[in-house]
């Protein structure tokens, strides 16, 4: 039977009742608190009745309100229903927990959140650049970011 986001959130809310989960009808998804969302994404996927297997894509976003996110994309292959989970974190300290130990697709795809925004995921067993140079300064994909003139001596194109 395929579940419908707010009968995930119910289901979730009963099994983590302190951790301060939140609906958002407009997207829809689950916010999960920055330090519960490795308990909460060990659960979906484990969980009988959700058995999220998959993690579609994770991507690291520019809140532009002093804020940066995460979002997570799941799917359950063997019961066919999708969620949405979100992680919001301050931009001066974007610190949160890795969940590449829980789906291995999560490496790549944090360090890219890593490289571009500026994530930090606690816990994640490789974090470094994978799309800049290790010595490039800044995080492409936030607001304020500014391109530099020049990198090692060379003008950049932009």
């Amino acid at each position: 039977m395929i579940m419908e986001h707010k009968e995930i959130f119910d289901h979730l809310t009963a099994l983590f009742p302190e951790t301060g989960l939140e609906f958002d009808e407009d997207v829809p998804c689950i916010v999960v608190p920055p330090a519960a969302i490795r308990d909460v994404s060990l659960q979906v996927r484990d969980d009988e009745m959700l058995q999220f297997d998959f993690l579609m894509c994770l991507s690291g976003v520019d809140n532009a309100d002093g804020t940066l996110g995460v979002v997570y994309h799941l799917h359950s292959v063997p019961l066919g229903h999708k969620l949405t989970l979100k992680v919001i974190v301050p931009a001066d300290n974007p610190h949160l927990q890795s969940v590449e130990r829980v789906w291995r697709t999560a490496d790549w795809h944090e360090r890219e959140a890593y490289d571009l925004v500026g994530m930090v995921f606690d816990g994640h067993r490789d974090l470094r650049r994978i799309l800049n140079p290790y010595d490039w300064e800044g995080h492409p994909l936030r607001k304020d970011y500014e391109v530099p003139e020049f990198y090692n001596g060379m003008k950049v194109p932009y």
